[in-house]
């Protein structure tokens, strides 16, 4: 009986609570730590007296190294004891957010910024994979829905509570809140987190891992910032193609060598491929609605910043919560009703937002947003954990490598393409118009690109309701 086995029949022996304690705490900061400084930026610009594209590397940077490292996580999870990663990882963030919260120039924050996007890299893969080994099939809904609660709401609470952060206090104080909270995650795991899986003397292929380096890297730098600098933009072009060459030679070699880094195995299994494609529309719709709903406010309704936040909030709120009640469901009924149901309710409230105006209230914006929120709560958790469930345990590190690294991608297109028509669809507006620079005129402009955008996650939400149709539960032995 291998290591796995013996934790799934031994797991009581285990201290489950204090163990998920400590990595849902690092993961929520890690999270957090994607949305936090977006309220920042114009503080930061003018204190460095850096352009907002220099700035914007911030955000960039941070999930380009997350990109970077997702992929190759399998291989380090298989390779390194669990307890020296979780300790590894959570060095690295703290060491990360402490240089951050000492900087006093762009280069140093930016540095800090990418040192802790190592450890949040290394720690979101090690908490799916902790949880699948502490866990059995038949609880493992409910687990992952609790994942789910933390996950969703940490980037959700990012921009407020950083925006009020930086109203009574400083920028610095959006790092230095968080290390204590770091600080005891990293004592509880020490304390309590034991070696969980087997550990195996695999080779490292360098090879594929600069394979996978410009791979994922380059697809994730080129949507990112395609939807800024246009599809044209020479630079997106040739980081998109060298990702995409790239990946398919490390495809190719992980087929060819005798341990690959990223076993593909996984892709043998049907219920586990339809997971990671639903998961790809879920994310497109969640991130485009994310980017698209605040600009929309902000330009075509003219309310702030801060009250358009306030108005997102209940949306995510509501989404980390649902998400672990939906986990429940899927652990009693399975993923097939709360899927198609998630897709079906995610298509009426995306069609709302195609339809939106100046004059749209804001009470309704708040009511579909939150009711969109809910429909991809269904999507996301029980489609991820039932294709997971259907690999064997020892490909558990390659599955949540996939699922992570599908997560960041997914959210880099989806944020990409909402933008880009967005923007096309303005100046084809102002285009269309004798006087262009009228205030009045480019809200106008503005929410014809938001719902044309939307118009888009309308498409995606129905072949997403498609998808769901051939769903089908991993039964439990």
């Amino acid at each position: 009986m291998n290591n796995i086995a013996k934790n799934e029949k031994y797991n009581k022996q285990l201290r489950v609570v204090p163990i998920m304690i400590s990595l849902l705490i690092s993961g929520f900061v890690g999270m957090f730590s994607e949305t936090a400084l977006n309220m920042a930026i114009n503080d930061l610009i003018k204190e460095f007296s850096i352009s907002h594209s220099t700035a914007q590397w911030l955000t960039t940077g941070y999930l380009l190294v997350l990109g970077i490292f997702i992929p190759i996580s399998g291989l380090l999870i298989k390779r390194y004891p669990t307890r020296k990663l979780f300790i590894t990882s959570l060095s690295f963030s703290i060491l990360g957010v402490f240089v951050a919260a000492i900087s006093t120039n762009f280069t140093v924050l930016l540095s800090g910024r990418i040192i802790q996007a190592v450890g949040t890299g290394l720690m979101l893969p090690l908490l799916f994979h902790t949880v699948l080994i502490l866990f059995p099939l038949r609880k493992r809904g409910t687990a992952m829905g609790i994942v789910g609660l933390v996950m969703m709401f940490a980037p959700a609470t990012g921009p407020i509570s950083s925006g009020l952060i930086i109203d009574y206090f400083n920028w610095h104080m959006i790092f230095w809140m968080v290390i204590p909270l770091l600080v005891f995650a990293l004592i509880f795991g020490i304390v309590f987190l034991p070696n969980l899986s087997n550990v195996s003397k695999q080779k490292i292929d360098i090879l594929s891992i600069i394979l996978s380096t410009i791979g994922f890297g380059g697809i994730v730098f080129g949507f990112s910032y395609a939807g800024d600098e246009g599809w044209a933009s020479p630079i997106v072009l040739s980081s998109l193609l060298a990702g995409l060459i790239a990946l398919i030679i490390y495809v190719f070699r992980q087929l060819s060598i005798e341990e690959p880094v990223l076993y593909l195995k996984v892709f043998k299994y049907p219920m586990f491929i339809l997971g990671i494609v639903v998961t790809l529309f879920a994310n497109i719709i969640i991130f485009s609605s994310n980017i698209l709903l605040p600009l929309f406010m902000q330009g075509g309704l003219g309310l702030s910043a801060s009250k358009a936040g306030l108005l997102m909030l209940p949306g995510g709120i509501i989404n980390g919560i649902m998400s672990m009640v939906n986990g429940c469901i899927f652990d009693k009924y399975g993923p097939r009703g709360l899927v198609i149901g998630g897709f079906t309710i995610s298509t009426i409230a995306v069609w709302f937002f195609a339809s939106v105006t100046s004059t749209t209230n804001a009470y309704l914006i708040i009511f579909f947003f939150m009711l969109l929120m809910v429909s991809m709560s269904m999507v996301t958790t029980p489609s991820q954990t039932n294709g997971i469930n259907q690999l064997e345990p020892d490909l558990y590190p390659d599955g949540t490598a996939v699922v992570n690294s599908m997560i960041q991608t997914s959210g880099a297109i989806g944020t990409a393409i909402a933008i880009s028509i967005l923007n096309i669809s303005q100046e084809a507006f102002l285009n269309g118009v004798s006087n262009p620079t009228n205030t009045v005129v480019k809200a106008e402009a503005l929410i014809t690109g938001v719902q044309n955008a939307f118009a888009f996650a309308t498409i995606v939400s129905i072949l997403g309701f498609i998808c769901s149709l051939f769903i089908k539960r991993i039964k439990v032995d």
